[in-house]
């Protein structure tokens, strides 16, 4: 099993190396997992564990589930449901449950949105283990740690978490695409006066959530998305920059030819990175496996920081986002960027 997991995480580093994201990104990074792993034995095990369904399905059901945050997964008819796998659905059901949403940034219960992301302060390029600000022990670096545990058996099924084996392998299948996607991993701290801070080094701040309370003000662009502005920076990097990488979609098509033209795409992305592999994309043999997303959260970061570096940020001001104290504003690309 140690093997079969350290090969399975392996290929997704790589396919989450290449796209990861909204939900587009999350299935071309599942749907490329799936052909890497076909007629081994990490994919029969794997396979065995989610009741057949592909990975491409699973890497986005940890966002999929999040429907259930309105009215809670009781109600039979509540989306998403996956009655052809009355087992999975039982215990994504009991996983939610056990990591309800709530808006107590201090609850002893965790809320699962919690699991997706880090906020580590991106002015200054450190590693996720020189500071503690926006680091959890429930943040994504840990929850991947804590999935690898619960495969290896270190961490019992029956964990407060509720996460069992085939939850832990459907939660990194997505984790392991949102690790990658930079506003995921680092975050933009703001003094009282609009300032990007560095709170690890004594300078009081209040974060951007990762891109969430920045409207994106782009500068050029195609018609169609510059139709579009503004819109989250987070959004950006979850949705935008994976389309980026689709053939143009033109604003005339239907819903349904559009669906098709964003499924043939990601099809060729598919069948391309699961024949083509990047260079330098596995990680080096002594990092210890359950230490990967700490490993991967270095590597994002400084991507991370010129994801922010990139933008000139205008009335930065502090408000309420459920509850929460955050800073919001706009985010402007630089005029060199145009050049």
């Amino acid at each position: 099993m140690k093997h079969i997991l350290a090969f399975a995480l392996t290929l997704m580093l790589f396919v989450s190396r290449c796209l990861g994201y909204g939900q587009t990104g999350h299935e071309i990074v599942g749907g490329i997992a799936d052909k890497l792993i076909a007629n081994t034995p990490a994919g029969e095990k794997i396979r065995g564990l989610i009741d057949g369904i592909t990975l491409e399905k699973a890497a986005f059901m940890p966002d999929e589930i999040k429907a259930w945050d309105k009215s809670g997964p009781d109600d039979p008819k509540a989306f998403p449901h996956y009655p052809d796998h009355p087992k999975i659905d039982q215990q994504l059901r009991d996983f939610w449950r056990a990591n309800p949403p709530t808006k107590d940034p201090k609850s002893l219960v965790p809320s699962h949105h919690w699991f997706h992301y880090t906020d580590v302060p991106v002015l200054n390029v450190h590693k996720y283990s020189d500071g503690t600000t926006g680091r959890t022990q429930w943040d994504i670096v840990h929850m991947i740690s804590y999935c690898v545990d619960v495969l290896r058996g270190e961490v019992p099924e029956n964990n407060p978490r509720k996460i069992t084996k085939p939850v832990a392998i459907i939660l990194l299948a997505h984790y392991l695409g949102d690790i990658h996607q930079p506003l995921h991993v680092g975050a933009e701290y703001f003094n009282q006066a609009g300032h990007a801070v560095d709170p690890d080094k004594n300078q009081p701040g209040i974060e951007d959530e990762g891109g969430n309370t920045l409207m994106l003000e782009l500068v050029r662009g195609t018609p169609e998305e510059m139709a579009h502005r503004p819109l989250k920076l987070h959004g950006f990097w979850d949705s935008d920059a994976v389309m980026a990488n689709l053939p143009p979609l033109s604003p005339t098509l239907s819903k349904e030819e559009r669906y098709q033209k964003i499924d043939q795409g990601k099809r060729n992305l598919i069948d391309r990175f699961a024949k083509e592999q990047p260079q330098n994309w596995r990680a080096p043999a002594n990092v210890a496996l359950k230490n990967y997303g700490e490993f991967w959260a270095d590597d994002i970061l400084p991507v991370a920081r010129e994801a922010h570096e990139r933008l000139q940020f205008i009335n930065v001001h502090q408000t309420l986002d459920q509850e929460r104290t955050v800073m919001a504003g706009d985010a402007r690309e630089k005029t060199w960027l145009t050049a």
